[in-house]
């Protein structure tokens, strides 16, 4: 019957403030835009997958909230903390510990990275592993994840070449 999450919808204070950062900061489409009940709505990925719903409440307080958009292993890995950094957020791992160090959670496995919006929604890119879990690893980073893979299955570490003996 269920087979994903098709939208979920946020308070924020400023609609202008959010639209901006989602718009904008984060590149996502605006599917639709409602000046009278200030409300937007933002496709997730591609068009008519999954959305999210901005619905602006200026005299209520904001109760942060947590969600994470899918995305790929090498953009988690790679070029998130790059990306959050140059549009001037701060990314953060699970553990608060480091500055833009994904981590992985060992039980899923997946690889992720965390950083808030301007409401202090607390946003995380994350991307599941082809691994089989590992929950007696907690949460790592993901150096210490391949290496532990390596050790494990002895298999290559993702995005490292390999060498091999030519003799």
């Amino acid at each position: 019957m269920i087979t994903g999450l098709f939208e979920t919808h946020i308070l924020v204070s400023s609609l202008d403030t959010s639209m901006h950062f989602y718009g904008t900061v984060l590149g996502l489409e605006l599917g639709r835009f409602e000046t009278e009940r200030r409300v937007a709505f933002y496709w997730l990925g591609e068009r008519g997958k999954a959305m999210l719903g901005l619905w602006e409440t200026p005299d209520a307080p904001i109760r942060p909230q947590h969600y994470a958009f899918e995305s790929t292993i090498e953009a988690v890995t790679q070029q998130s903390v790059r990306y959050l950094q140059d549009r001037g957020l701060s990314p953060y791992n699970f553990l608060r510990q480091g500055r833009g160090e994904p981590m992985v959670f060992g039980w899923m496995p997946a690889v992720s990275i965390y950083f808030r919006d301007p409401d202090g929604h607390e946003l995380e890119f994350i991307a599941m592993l082809p691994d089989p879990p590992q929950p007696e690893l907690g949460v790592v980073s993901y150096a210490a994840w391949n290496q532990q893979r390596q050790q494990i299955h002895d298999l290559p570490i993702p995005n490292q070449p390999t060498t091999k003996n030519l003799s």
